[in-house]
């Protein structure tokens, strides 16, 4: 039966993102692949699995902060963060207060804007993904808001030995939220990989 996941790299401290992020730092300053995700470009070979995983859903949903730098009425010349090939390979919804019409890159990724909320958007990604899993990249607000509603089933956390002090928290204001460990944690020094079934 297909599922509804949601993989996240964060520090020891529960950030995904540094304070004030913008077009120069996409991660929030002090947030660089360099310190979050320094294991998927320094050692990708010894987290295939993982990589693979990250990317195997039938389709997508992501906040409009994910997509994007932007805010208030679209730059329509904006493409996303992955130049004209990004990694998903399939619908990707973008929640956003703004229409947009959507946007078919290559490798068939298809990026469709949804204004009228989570469970819409969730809706839809369902219909998308077919029997495959339905995958929520973020970012922190979005998975958040996906978790106290109770729609993620399986959380995957990917945490870097790192304090970043403050910027976007994962796992804030949610109440009392049940996760059930599944597997044995992994990974090296970069990196450990951790994966939670969400209770409701």
């Amino acid at each position: 039966m297909s599922k509804v996941t949601c993989d996240m790299g964060m520090s020891l401290d529960g950030f995904v993102a540094g304070p004030n992020q913008s077009l120069e730092h996409p991660l929030g300053e002090g947030g660089a692949k360099e310190c979050l995700h320094r294991w998927m470009f320094e050692e990708p070979e010894r987290h295939t699995a993982v990589l693979e995983g990250i990317t195997a859903a039938g389709a997508f949903i992501m906040g409009r902060n994910m997509f994007g730098p932007g805010r208030g009425v679209w730059d329509l010349e904006w493409k996303g963060w992955w130049g004209e090939e990004p990694p998903y390979h399939g619908p990707v919804f973008v929640l956003t207060h703004h229409p947009r019409e959507p946007l078919a890159m290559k490798g068939g990724t298809t990026f469709v804007f949804v204004t009228d909320g989570i469970e819409a958007a969730m809706a839809r990604a369902r219909e998308a993904a077919g029997d495959r899993d339905v995958a929520v990249a973020g970012g922190a607000e979005t998975v958040n808001r996906y978790l106290a509603a109770g729609l993620i089933d399986e959380l995957r956390l990917h945490v870097a030995p790192v304090i970043l002090g403050r910027g976007e928290r994962l796992l804030d204001n949610l109440g009392n939220i049940t996760l059930e460990p599944v597997g044995d944690p992994a990974g090296t020094g970069l990196v450990t990989h951790l994966t939670y079934r969400v209770i409701r």
